[in-house]
C-alpha cells in the first residue's frame, strides 16, 4: 500500500473527471474514508448544488465549500473528492497542498461532455454553450490544478480499475522518490539534510553544527577549474566568519574575492548593490564566478540578486547567519533589495546552488535578531501546520535559549515547510503568497519607521498580531486564537503594539504591496489557526484593527514594546 503525505488522498479537477467514481475505488483499495465535498455540502445544508447556486449564489457556495475543504482537509485517512471549483480559492488551494498527496484527474473537454450531456445536477454548464463553458473553465483552473499537482493522471481510459491501479502505482513510486530526495538525514556532521524540488533548478539545504568546519562541504557546489568566489558578508559577520570560510578555498588555490558591506537594513539597497558590481568588475569576475551569500537576509537577498543581475546570471550559494535567514529568506530564491516607497519592490527570483545552515553562527546572535528569526518560524506553524505551532508553544523557552536540539528541529520543519511551498509555486503565482503573513503590516511598519529602526522579523512579528487581530474581525478565527498568537509573538521577546503612524500613513504604505490587485490591499488571514486565507478587508474594520494594535508603547526599539 503507498504511503500518502498525511495519510490523505485529494482528488482535483473537472466536473465530469471521474473524481467520485476513482475516489471510492482508491478508498477501498486502500482502505480509507471517501468523502465527496459536493455530497458533504449538499448533507449539511439539506439543499442541491444548483439550488445553492440559484437561491444563494456561486459566492456563497464558494464561501461553504471553503469551509468544508478546511475541515474535510484536516482529518486522516482520507481519499477526497472535491468539487471543480475548490481550488479558486488560495486557502483552500494551500490546504489541500500541505495536507496530503493532490492527484489531478484530468480530462478533456470532448470526454466531460460525453459524461455530463444529461446531468442536471451541473449548475455551471446549464447554459446555450456548455461546450464553450468547459473551454473557459479549463482556460482557469488547469493552471491552479497543476499548481498543487502531486500526479497529473489522465481519465480518457475506459477501464477505471486499471486508472486506479496506475494512480496507485504512481503514488507509491513519487513517496519513495520522496523518502530518498526529501528525507532528512544524518550524515557524519550529525547534520540535517533536505532538496528544494525545483527540477533542474533544485539545491539542498544543510543544517547542523559546526558546517563551517568542514573544508570541503561549501567547495562542493563552486563552479570547477579555477573559477573565482566572491564572498558577499558585511562589517558584523567578516570579522566573525570571513576568514573561516574563505580560508579552505584560497588553501584549494581559488581566488577569493572579499567584500564587505555595511550592516544593516538600511543599506539594502543600489549603492550596496552597486559595491558589490565594482568589485566584480575590479576583479575580472567572469560568468563561473560563483557569489557566496554569509551573513543575515539582507546580504542574503542583496546577493542573490547580484548574482541574477551580474553577466545576466552566475551561480551563489547562501551561507545564513542568522536564525530568520537559516528559516526563511535563504531558502526559494527570493532575492532583491529596498526601494524608499515599498520594501523588496526590486529583484528577481533565483534559486542559489546550496544552503548551508551553520547552527553554531547562532552562538554570537544579538538576541534581539534571535527573536526576530523566531517569528518567522511562528509564521509557518501559523500558516500551515497547527501541529508545528503547538510545539513551538511548548518549546518557546527552549529556542529563546537557543536550545541546539530545538532550533535544529525549527529551522529543519520551517525549511521542509517553505521548501513543498515553494516546489509548487517558485514564483508567487498564488500559493506562496501564504508565506507572508503578517507582511503586509510588517512591512509597512519597516518602510513607516524607516528601513533599520525595526528588524524585519520585528515588525513580522507585531505583524502577525495584527493579522490575527484582522482575522477576528472578519470571522474568520476566534478570540483565543488571537491571543495564542499574541501570547506566543510576546514570548518569542517580539513586539506586540505597532507604532502610530496615522491610520491615513498606515493605508498609504499597505497599499504598496506585491500580493496587491487592482489597487486593493490583500491580506494573509488565519481561518482559522493553522490554515490561511487570503483576502481584502473593509475599511471600516481595518481602521478597527489599526486602532486596536497601535499604540504610544511601540517606540523606536521594539523589545521594549509590551
Amino acid at each position: 500500500m503507498p504511503e500518502c503525505k498525511n495519510n490523505n488522498i485529494f482528488l482535483v479537477g473537472l466536473m465530469g473527471a471521474g473524481k467520485t467514481t476513482i475516489g471510492r475505488l482508491l478508498a477501498r483499495r486502500l482502505g480509507m474514508t471517501f468523502v465527496d465535498s459536493d455530497h458533504e455540502i449538499e448533507a449539511r445544508t439539506g439543499a442541491t448544488i444548483p439550488w445553492i447556486f440559484e437561491i444563494e449564489g456561486e459566492a456563497s457556495f464558494r464561501r461553504r465549500e471553503a469551509d468544508v475543504i478546511r475541515e474535510l482537509t484536516a482529518r486522516q485517512g482520507i481519499v477526497l473528492a472535491t468539487g471543480g471549483g475548490a481550488v479558486l480559492d488560495p486557502g483552500s488551494r494551500a490546504l489541500l497542498a500541505g495536507r496530503g498527496t493532490v492527484v489531478y484527474l484530468r480530462a478533456s473537454v470532448h470526454s466531460i461532455l460525453l459524461r455530463t450531456a444529461h446531468d442536471r445536477n451541473r449548475p455551471l454548464l446549464q447554459t446555450a454553450d456548455p461546450r464553450k463553458k468547459l473551454e473557459d473553465l479549463t482556460a482557469q483552473r488547469e493552471p491552479l490544478y497543476r499548481e498543487i499537482a502531486d500526479l497529473v493522471i489522465d481519465t480518457g481510459r475506459p477501464n477505471v480499475q486499471s486508472m486506479v491501479q496506475t494512480i496507485l502505482d504512481q503514488i507509491e513510486a513519487l513517496h519513495a522518490a520522496h523518502a530518498r530526495k526529501a528525507r532528512i538525514t544524518m550524515n557524519e556532521h550529525a547534520s540535517i539534510s533536505l532538496d528544494v524540488d525545483l527540477g533542474e533548478r533544485s539545491y539542498p539545504i544543510v543544517i547542523g553544527r559546526g558546517l563551517l568546519d568542514d573544508d570541503v562541504l561549501l567547495a562542493r557546489h563552486i563552479g570547477g577549474g579555477n573559477a573565482k568566489v566572491a564572498i558577499v558578508t558585511n562589517t558584523t559577520v567578516a570579522p566573525l566568519y570571513l576568514d573561516k570560510v574563505a580560508a579552505p578555498l584560497r588553501a584549494a588555490g581559488r581566488e577569493v574575492v572579499e567584500i564587505v558591506l555595511p550592516d544593516g537594513e538600511a543599506y539594502k539597497n543600489w549603492e550596496s548593490l552597486n559595491l558589490v558590481f565594482d568589485a566584480l568588475l575590479a576583479h575580472k569576475c567572469d560568468r563561473k564566478t560563483t557569489l557566496v551569500a554569509l551573513g543575515g537576509g539582507v546580504i542574503g537577498d542583496l546577493t542573490g540578486y547580484a548574482a541574477a543581475s551580474y553577466m545576466r546570471g552566475v551561480p551563489f550559494v547562501q551561507i545564513p547567519t542568522t536564525l530568520l535567514a537559516q528559516v526563511d529568506s535563504s531558502v526559494g530564491g527570493k532575492t532583491g533589495i529596498n526601494h524608499p516607497l515599498g520594501k523588496n519592490m526590486i529583484g528577481a527570483f533565483y534559486q542559489p546552488r546550496a544552503v548551508i545552515a551553520d547552527t553554531a553562527t547562532l552562538d554570537t546572535l544579538p538576541a534581539r535578531e534571535l527573536s526576530a528569526g523566531l517569528a518567522e518560524v511562528i509564521k509557518h506553524g501559523a500558516i500551515l501546520d497547527a501541529g508545528f505551532f503547538d510545539w513551538i508553544e511548548h518549546n518557546i523557552g527552549k529556542l529563546v535559549a537557543r536550545d541546539h536540539a530545538a532550533l535544529a528541529h525549527a529551522i529543519a520543519r520551517s525549511c521542509e515547510i517553505k521548501a513543498d511551498v515553494v516546489r509548487r509555486d517558485e514564483r508567487e503565482g498564488g500559493l506562496r503568497a501564504v508565506l507572508n503573513f503578517g507582511h503586509t503590516f510588517g512591512h509597512a511598519i519597516e518602510a513607516g519607521m524607516g528601513y533599520g529602526v525595526w528588524l524585519h522579523g520585528e515588525a513580522v512579528g507585531c505583524g502577525m498580531v495584527m493579522a490575527a487581530d484582522l482575522s477576528r474581525r472578519l470571522g474568520l478565527v476566534d478570540d483565543a486564537a488571537v491571543e495564542r498568537i499574541r501570547t506566543l509573538v510576546q514570548a518569542a521577546g517580539l513586539p506586540v503594539v505597532a507604532p502610530d503612524l496615522g491610520a491615513a500613513r498606515w493605508i498609504e504604505l499597505m497599499e504598496v504591496d506585491k500580493k496587491n490587485e487592482g489597487g486593493a490591499i490583500k491580506f494573509i488571514l488565519l481561518k482559522p489557526l493553522g490554515s490561511p486565507s487570503i483576502a481584502g478587508a473593509p475599511r471600516d474594520l481595518l481602521e478597527a484593527t489599526l486602532a486596536a494594535t497601535v499604540g504610544p508603547a511601540a517606540g523606536a526599539v521594539p523589545g521594549a514594546a509590551a
